[in-house]
């Protein structure tokens, strides 16, 4: 495994276009993520019942701020779990789980979209839309690639005839600015 870590280091401006961020918000945000995981541990060991001393147990593979490039690199490249884990030495599910866990805490750090917010809450939803009518916009879609599901009628569902393979839709609606 190369450590790819290193790579942003080494080459601060390439981190936009691996990660989706700059690389002093990369490093901004690996601060603000490590006091988050340890107030989060902090609240796990709490309400824990210890039958074994703390400290035990297996050491982890990656560090903290491997852990949150993963989730990065997987939210802006979109690779396989399979992938992800050959990128980084670690298994597939190791991947999948880190990626879940560093994805929840960076929902809690990041500011979410208005739409975001209010997908869940009826009446403000409507309201958004109506204030958004009032603004010019920009809608573009994009297909990115998964692989062929077991299930045929999820087969069907994800199908792209433009493409010619299975894909998830996406479709982003921006303001110009």
């Amino acid at each position: 495994m190369k450590n790819i870590t290193n790579y942003i280091h080494m080459y601060p401006k390439r981190a936009r276009g691996i990660l989706g961020i700059s690389y002093d918000q990369f490093i901004s945000l690996i601060e603000v993520a490590k006091l988050t995981h340890q107030e989060q541990k902090a609240l796990l060991e709490k309400n824990k019942r210890r039958v074994n001393a703390a400290g035990g147990g297996r050491k982890p593979k990656l560090k903290i701020e491997e852990e949150i490039y993963l989730t990065l690199f997987y939210l802006r490249q979109m690779p396989t779990f399979e992938v992800l884990g050959l990128q980084f030495g670690i298994s597939k599910t190791e991947a999948n789980d880190t990626f879940h866990y560093w994805l929840g805490i960076l929902r809690k750090i990041l500011p979410s979209s208005m739409l975001e917010q209010l997908e869940n809450q009826e009446g403000d939803y409507a309201i958004a839309q109506e204030l958004l009518q009032d603004f010019e916009l920009i809608v573009d879609s994009f297909e990115q690639a998964i692989e062929r599901p077991e299930d045929n009628d999820e087969q069907k569902r994800y199908y792209s005839g433009k493409k010619k393979y299975h894909s998830f839709k996406n479709q982003v609606v921006t303001m110009p600015k």
